[in-house]
């Protein structure tokens, strides 16, 4: 519905042109949805902060055994239906709640590499083998860089308005269902003023590669390099921003057109888990040389997946 609302906005009232048009209706389309995800989500998870103390959640995901945090963050941003940029009104939410900031992006990073539009289409298009291999790569990366990330201690990296802002801890009291309302309310108000800004500068530029960066353009480059085709197709995706429903495509094309599986998918999961507009939207979260880091062992792990999907490639075709 929002979408058609748009497009008749765009070219019914404003009269665009298909070029410009696009560029515009993509433009307002993820903007609205991310603002309003973004503040329903932090409304929603500040109404539930109030019911739940803040130390009870950091300590069911960090007082586990070695790895097992990550591990439900990570299933849990495995079942949550999000993109990379709504991934991160939940990230900040844990990180308010005082939940380790290497759990904390085991779920920011498996997130967006597992929903259920990709898994559906990755059925449809590959095979139940292949889908579940992926589903658990995803995992498996989430949880492993989410420990790497955790013991980096790279805390201090984090911009300090955006992290625990909300309740004064296990001090604040409500009294009614209407004061948790309105707390969640203003929190996310709150959070939401001073990520307006960031969502569309990032949006903006994911609308701008989204319609100027040919396909063509990626299918050739990732098909010319050889032995070099996983890094490159992390380093080509990484930049691009789009749906979820619209990547599985490419990465079908890329692979009919005899790029091996492993580097089609690694296309794909570094579109679904790293994007510009994501680490322009961060940035109000996290400082550079964080977003840096987080960036570059995600690569590393989605490369490595890539190597390990074309030697099996023949296994589980």
């Amino acid at each position: 519905m929002l979408k058609e609302i748009i497009e008749f906005f765009v070219y019914s009232i404003l009269r665009l042109d298909p070029g410009v048009g696009e560029i515009l209706s993509f433009f307002l389309y993820d903007s609205i949805k991310i603002l309003l995800l973004l503040f329903t989500m932090i409304s929603v998870i500040g109404f539930l902060r109030s019911y739940i103390p803040p130390d009870k959640v950091k300590r069911f995901l960090s007082g586990k055994r070695l790895g097992f945090g990550n591990l439900l963050a990570s299933l849990f941003g495995a079942v949550t239906p999000f993109c990379t940029c709504s991934s991160i009104p939940i990230f900040l939410g844990f990180l308010e709640a005082g939940v380790p900031l290497g759990i904390t992006f085991s779920f920011l990073i498996t997130s967006p590499i597992i929903n259920e539009y990709l898994v559906v289409l990755m059925l449809g298009f590959f095979g139940w083998k292949i889908a579940l291999a992926y589903v658990l790569s995803g995992v498996i990366i989430g949880v492993i860089s989410g420990l790497m990330l955790g013991r980096m201690n790279l805390e201090r990296y984090l911009v300090r308005d955006l992290d625990f802002m909300g309740i004064e801890k296990e001090k604040s009291r409500f009294r009614t269902v209407k004061d948790r309302i309105i707390f969640g309310f203003n929190e996310s108000k709150s959070i939401v003023k001073k990520l307006w800004l960031w969502v569309l500068l990032g949006v903006a530029v994911g609308a701008v590669i989204h319609n100027y960066v040919p396909q063509e353009f990626i299918q050739k480059a990732i098909s010319a390099t050889g032995l070099f085709g996983v890094p490159i197709a992390v380093l080509l995706g990484v930049p691009m921003y789009g749906s979820c429903a619209a990547i599985v495509p490419i990465a079908v094309v890329l692979f009919q057109k005899g790029v091996p599986l492993g580097t089609a998918l690694s296309f794909m999961m570094a579109i679904s888990s790293l994007s510009l507009p994501e680490a322009i939207i961060l940035r109000r979260a996290m400082k550079l040389k964080l977003i840096a880091i987080f960036f570059v062992i995600v690569s590393i792990g989605i490369i490595l997946t890539g190597y390990l999907f074309n030697e099996l490639q023949a296994v589980l075709a």
